[in-house]
């Protein structure tokens, strides 16, 4: 039993989503996380992005393998279907249960050494096959849960607490998303709700696989000088590729963005956004020259946020293979099973 338990009781004054369901619905258990971990910050963007979107608890899949962001999942949605799989595997994993029920909302969350080491062919095919999930990798550059070594996505000369340096070149999935077919691509800081929160829920929207890539620092073993991964470093080099929103679908809202300054725009709720165009040039559709920005803005040190990439036009994992628009999850025992002669004739097929 955890030391410290949340109230169950809620304040009466708690604001109610379409469902009617306060943000209390969507938390998870305390988290056992060190104090100010960036995972944390994440956890949070999720609870608010599903809590917005009113999305039913129940419809919501969570799934996650080996590490310290791995039991991120635990924090959000208490009441959501999960599975914590073996180092790596959740892609696997998650595969198996979209496939089953189409309609769940799958969220899976993964760490720099849990997708980009042992799970990189995992990250891959699941990439490949387009499922439709949110994939997140809270990116610290270290192990934290085996006391702080280089991860795959350390960079070239970031220093660990002990003050080695790594010389290892790093994988960057902003950059392997791109060059395996991913059609949503995004990064952001978990430091940066405001970007964060409208980028989660349109990957949850995007029909396919959305890459979400989270610098998350590490508190204990990767927020330090020398560390390319901490907060300090993080905040000072990163930038915004693109303005990052999300508005719910409803009658059609136009207006004009100037080419330059800003343009308020009223919202149907009333509140007023505050238009900017993105750089002169940025294409989110162009995948080549979305590469060629990332790489030449991290060549510089910098760190592009925001959404990088998207095809909208793709296909999902269940449109590739034609399957049934029912999940098969509901589909009734005697169409899952129409017995020995439908099992006969079809295997005639092969002969």
């Amino acid at each position: 039993m955890p030391s410290i338990a949340k109230p169950i009781v809620t304040h009466p004054s708690l604001a109610k989503n379409a469902l009617g369901l306060t943000v209390r619905a969507y938390e998870g258990a305390m988290s056992t996380l060190c104090a100010g971990c960036g995972h944390d910050s994440v956890t949070a963007a999720i609870i608010r992005a599903v809590w917005e979107l009113s999305l039913p608890p129940h419809m919501i899949g969570k799934f996650s393998g080996i590490g310290c962001s791995s039991k991120t999942p635990t924090y959000f949605v208490g009441g959501a279907h999960g599975f914590n799989s073996a180092h790596g595997r959740m892609p696997a994993i998650a595969t198996g249960a979209g496939a089953a029920n189409r309609s769940l909302v799958a969220i899976g969350i993964s760490g720099d050494g849990d997708s980009l080491s042992i799970g990189l062919g995992q990250m891959g095919h699941v990439i490949r096959r387009n499922l439709n999930m949110v994939y997140i990798i809270e990116n610290n550059g270290v192990y934290g849960l085996t006391k702080g070594q280089f991860s795959a996505s350390a960079d070239v000369g970031s220093k660990s607490k002990k003050g080695e340096a790594n010389r290892t070149s790093p994988i960057d999935p902003i950059l392997l998303g791109l060059s395996l077919g991913a059609t949503f691509i995004a990064r952001s800081f978990s430091g940066d709700k405001e970007q964060l929160i409208p980028l989660i829920q349109a990957g949850m929207k995007h029909n396919g696989l959305a890459l979400i890539d989270v610098i998350s620092p590490c508190v204990t073993f990767n927020d330090h000088e020398g560390s390319t991964k901490s907060y300090a470093y993080t905040r000072k080099h990163e930038f915004s590729a693109t303005e990052s929103n999300f508005v719910i679908g409803a009658d059609e809202i136009t207006a004009n963005i100037k080419k330059n300054g800003l343009t308020a725009v009223t919202m149907h709720d009333g509140s007023v956004m505050q238009f900017t165009r993105t750089p002169d040039g940025y294409d989110p559709t162009d995948r080549a020259k979305v590469f060629s920005y990332v790489q030449e803005h991290l060549s510089e040190g910098k760190v592009p946020t925001g959404l990088l990439y998207i095809d909208e036009s793709s296909a999902d994992m269940h449109d590739v293979m034609d399957t049934t628009e029912t999940p098969l999850s509901t589909l009734p025992y005697d169409t899952l099973c129409p017995g020995k002669s439908a099992l006969d004739s079809l295997m005639e097929d092969f002969r």
